[in-house]
């Protein structure tokens, strides 16, 4: 008789044991990770709507602008150079991956820039419905891209200070070591601060 008492205080001490264990943020930490791989896919698929959106914004402006061959040579080289990187979930745990991937994004953002500075001498091109209809599609996928980015950043602060504050760090360091502080999205310009000038 006195056998069911005893088990039945260590079941509750278990319980009590295991609540305190998942109240304590044991879970943030690998909670948090996937947080961060689920925004930077979010930033890979704006990416990819912008690449997909350049080849019927080049065929457009070719039809109008033939001779600004050297822009639109630049965007295509620019789209197929981002196109050919091998981009999977791994390149937000390598900086230099990240780095690179990012560097090839601002190539195509710079080159797609220039070629709407170039539409500018084309009247005609500008008020045609077709290439409004995409540079509106353009615009609104940079925003998405920029509202992805800060998502991604503030994911990845959270991971970040997770890990190594209390009780994060503890955990950290005895379930989760294989997880490293993750790098934030920097500029790749160095002028990144300074507002473009736009001539025309």
């Amino acid at each position: 008789m006195s056998s069911f008492p005893v088990s039945l205080g260590k079941a509750v001490i278990l319980a009590a044991m295991l609540s305190l264990l998942v109240g304590c943020g044991i879970n943030n930490i690998p909670t948090m990770d996937e947080q961060v791989k689920a925004t930077w896919s979010q930033v890979e698929n704006q990416y990819q709507r912008r690449a997909d959106l350049v080849p019927n914004l080049v065929e457009t402006v070719k039809g109008y602008a033939a001779q600004e061959r050297e822009t639109l040579t630049a965007v295509v080289e620019a789209r197929a150079k981002v196109g050919s990187m091998q981009v999977d979930q791994n390149v937000i745990d390598d900086p230099q991956k990240l780095q690179q991937f990012e560097q090839a994004q601002a190539q195509l953002g710079s080159a797609l820039q220039r070629l709407l500075v170039v539409v500018e001498r084309y009247p005609d091109l500008k008020s045609n419905q077709n290439f409004l209809a995409l540079q509106s599609q353009l615009e609104g996928t940079e925003n998405r891209i920029a509202v992805a980015r800060r998502d991604y950043i503030q994911a990845v602060e959270r991971y970040n200070t997770e890990i190594r504050t209390f009780p994060g760090r503890i955990w950290h360091g005895i379930l989760y070591s294989d997880l490293e502080i993750r790098d934030v999205y920097k500029a790749t310009s160095e002028d990144a601060d300074k507002a473009p000038e736009v001539k025309f």
